[in-house]
């Protein structure tokens, strides 16, 4: 499967970080790309993977629910 996740979070380079970080290590997923935008506060990752390890590679909890800074729902 490919994969492209957005995510609400542009200005944090280190959470964006945690999350590419978790794609990079799971077994059976590859990371093809990711961009970050700060003006938006958003990131995309691309990679691919089995659906199981697309799963996997995407189990990573970082939503602070009581803040929201992006321009996008």
């Amino acid at each position: 499967l490919e994969c492209i996740p957005n995510f609400s979070e542009g200005r944090d380079l280190g959470k964006v970080e945690t999350v590419v970080e978790e794609v990079r290590k799971t077994p059976g997923a590859k990371l093809l790309d990711y961009f970050s935008d700060p003006g938006h506060n958003r990131s995309v990752v691309t990679f691919i993977g089995e659906p199981e390890a697309a799963i996997q590679a995407l189990g990573v909890e970082l939503q602070d629910k009581g803040k929201e800074w992006s321009r996008f729902p």
